[in-house]
């Protein structure tokens, strides 16, 4: 399968191919040609950490009789915003004369490229194709797309092991990725379930909820009952992603 990529960066940035600053999808720029069958990460959020590129597909069916190069589909916003890193498409899949299925890979790599806070939320998503030789179509679908921080979870429990019927203290912290500084930060106020799974058995059941303090720490008692793994989840909100700590096992005698 052939391929074409182009990278960019979405603040005033350099493109390398394909230009990241243009005008707010307004349907058609100049006609001729139909997008349907956009798809984005499967309709899931986009979760994005400090460190690490992030590769999510994309697809979406395009009908022209005119000659293009580099379509493609993007997130935006209204303020003429875009977001995205990098977009790596097939070459056309043919469905019949002038109509081509194409598969998409948008990249995100918030080490290499600058990313702000405020880029966490709703975006929409439109598409667009550059003509041979003058002009292109870029036209508005009618899709949105969320894009999340991710977040962190660490859990301790102690005494380790712990005799039946005393308190065992669980303890953790709630972060989530700052793209401005390309670190994890304390993330207060978040509630989060405490979840236990007997030793032997595979599934974890919530225990109690609790609220991070202001510097996203975690801290409850539950009593020794039987042995078995600790661990917190947290489900996440509509600009921050959601994690699970690791477990941590404690051997009630």
């Amino acid at each position: 399968m052939g391929k074409q990529v182009w990278r960019v960066a979405v603040a005033g940035g350099a493109a390398a191919v394909f230009t990241a600053v243009a005008a707010v999808p307004a349907g058609a720029a100049e006609g001729g040609v139909a997008f349907t069958r956009v798809q984005v990460n499967d309709g899931k959020p986009i979760v994005i950490g400090t460190s690490k590129e992030v590769a999510v597909p994309a697809s979406f069916r395009m009908a022209t009789t005119r000659a293009w190069e580099y379509p493609a589909v993007y997130l935006y916003r209204d303020n003429g915003d875009e977001l995205w890193h990098a977009i790596e498409t097939s070459d056309c899949h043919r469905v019949s004369a002038g109509v081509c299925d194409f598969d998409e890979t948008m990249y995100f790599d918030p080490s290499v490229w600058d990313m702000r806070n405020s880029e966490a939320g709703v975006w929409k998503v439109a598409a667009r194709v550059h003509f041979d030789g003058d002009g292109g179509d870029t036209d508005h679908e009618d899709l949105t797309v969320q894009v999340k921080r991710n977040s962190r979870l660490t859990v301790n429990a102690s005494p380790e092991p712990v005799d039946k019927g005393r308190t065992i203290t669980v303890t953790g912290k709630v972060t989530r990725a700052d793209w401005q500084t390309r670190k994890y930060a304390s993330y207060g106020g978040r509630l989060v379930s405490l979840q236990f799974k007997p030793a032997g058995t595979a599934s974890y059941s919530t225990v109690k909820k609790v609220y991070a303090n202001g510097s996203g720490e975690l801290r409850t008692t539950v009593k020794a009952s039987t042995t078995g793994t600790w661990r917190w989840v947290y489900y996440g909100n509509s600009t921050t992603g959601p994690s699970t700590s690791s477990g941590d096992s404690v051997v009630v005698r």
